[in-house]
């Protein structure tokens, strides 16, 4: 029954991200024409900017030509999250919630994908390449997990450290005593 919980905490955050990103996506798909910009505040323009956009490669436009090989890559990924989640400890919210953003995203760009042939975005900030939601919680995703792994290995350490001290402490009452 744990496991089975686990997996549906799991699906149900990742098909939370997966439901926003296709109806974000559905909803430039259907509203503006490819390369068509809307700007709903215009003093934002040069800085954030709705855009139609179509993306064959990875996150952000970053090689166009590696459609199949981003496919492979995340059901690769998908794979792997469904099969390290469930041995996360429960205690480990973070790092749940990370592999959760990261799989709710992989999802969403492989449904484009694998419907259209191309990803859709149209995220446009500043100079920075177009993107969407799934790219947003993919990348979220790995920034939680980077801090949640360093903090974890942080904690660990001074345990280790607290436990030598300790172990130093004791060794010498017993040369001591």
């Amino acid at each position: 029954m744990g496991k089975l919980r686990d997996y549906l905490v799991l699906i149900g955050l990742a098909g939370l991200v997966l439901a926003l990103d296709q109806w974000t996506k559905a909803l430039v798909r259907t509203q503006l024409d490819l390369g068509e910009v809307w700007m709903p505040i215009p003093w934002l323009a040069p800085y954030a900017r709705i855009v139609h956009w179509n993306n064959t490669g990875a996150a952000f436009g970053l090689f166009p030509a590696g459609g199949m090989f981003f496919t492979i890559i995340a059901v690769v990924v998908a794979v792997a999250i469904l099969f390290y989640y469930p041995r996360i400890p429960r205690g480990q919210v973070l790092l749940r919630l990370a592999l959760a953003l990261q799989l709710g995203g992989a999802m969403g760009n492989l449904t484009d994908r694998l419907l259209r042939g191309t990803v859709t975005d149209f995220i446009s900030v500043g100079r920075f390449p177009v993107f969407n939601l799934a790219d947003s919680s993919i990348s979220i995703g790995a920034v939680v997990l980077v801090i949640t792994m360093w903090l974890e290995e942080r904690r660990e350490a001074r345990e280790r450290a607290t436990a030598a001290a300790s172990d130093e402490e004791v060794s010498t009452e017993q040369r001591v005593g």
